[in-house]
């Protein structure tokens, strides 16, 4: 860690590291992110730098194309070309933190990228306990939490992050979708979650499984593993319309969309903003406990 890493807390107990300088080579677009984050009981729900994709960086905000440059990591996709090296990284730059408290944060982050800065931004993330009356968990196994035992552990992240094009031109965002990859509208907040010996359970309030739910739009979105379970809420009715990108096949992965359809044209002085509240439970949620959750962690 260094001088201006810190630790999220809830209720006393660390949650969350965020890591505002990674050490890592210019191919993986370094930028600042949170992991581990863990269930109240400890349980790790991220991953950074995996074998399978050395890119993916635990929690945070990564974006593939801004105007041309990978603020992703990894290979670009190029039309009529497919994944491709090119020497066109990206890097976020923490400047400073405005707010820093045991339970969130208040940051300012340049994009910079061949020497010029596109974006600037403002990042706002918060850490609060859930106490929702029994929310529903499956019975998997007898140590997991049922429905009629004691509530479950659950505490929400609140992740807000404001874009503004500061240089005199109008900017784009892209994805490798909108450069022609059908299914691959990545770009935006990214939670790369714990990967174990059997792909997690994905589902919304009516719909389950990977491909029903990749590229839908629904107000919440859950993700279960062996112990575990994440529910991502977009907050604000913006954030909403934007539709998930979900991976638990090849590996497990959840992120909301930028650009999906098209590009998103930002101009120049103006600013995207996106908001989303995970929920972070011990067990497995079904369905009414996924509910359940959300509707207190995004409570005004």
């Amino acid at each position: 860690m260094t001088g201006d890493d810190l630790v999220l807390r809830v209720a006393g107990r660390p949650v969350g590291r965020y890591v505002t300088r990674p050490e890592l080579p210019a191919r993986l677009s370094p930028r600042p992110c949170l992991h581990p984050v863990t269930t109240l009981a400890g349980t790790a729900v991220t991953e950074f730098s995996p074998a399978d994709h050395l890119h993916h960086l635990g929690v945070g905000v990564a974006v593939p194309d801004v105007e041309g440059h990978n603020f992703w990591g990894g290979r670009t996709y190029v039309r009529d070309q497919g994944p491709t090296e090119l020497d066109n990284h990206g890097a976020q730059r923490h400047i400073a933190f405005q707010l820093r408290d045991p339970d969130g944060f208040v940051e300012e982050l340049r994009w910079v990228a061949a020497g010029t800065e596109l974006l600037r931004e403002r990042r706002t993330v918060a850490a609060t306990e859930l106490t929702a009356t029994r929310p529903s968990v499956t019975q998997a196994s007898a140590t997991r939490p049922s429905a009629t035992g004691p509530a479950v552990a659950a505490w929400a992240l609140d992740f807000t992050f404001s874009l503004t094009n500061i240089t005199p031109d109008p900017l784009t965002i892209g994805s490798p979708a909108t450069n022609g990859r059908p299914g691959a509208a990545y770009g935006g907040f990214f939670w790369r979650a714990r990967k174990e010996s059997t792909a997690p359970r994905v589902f919304t309030a009516d719909r389950e499984g990977e491909r029903e739910v990749h590229g839908t739009r629904a107000d919440w979105l859950a993700l279960t593993g062996d112990t575990w379970s994440l529910v991502f809420a977009g907050a604000t009715e913006r954030t909403r319309r934007d539709p998930w990108f979900v991976r638990t096949g090849e590996y497990p992965g959840v992120g909301s969309s930028l650009a999906h359809d098209g590009r998103l044209a930002i101009a120049p002085g103006d600013t995207v903003v996106r908001r989303i509240v995970t929920v972070v439970a011990d067990g497995r949620l079904d369905a009414e406990g996924a509910t359940t959750l959300v509707r207190k962690a995004v409570s005004p």
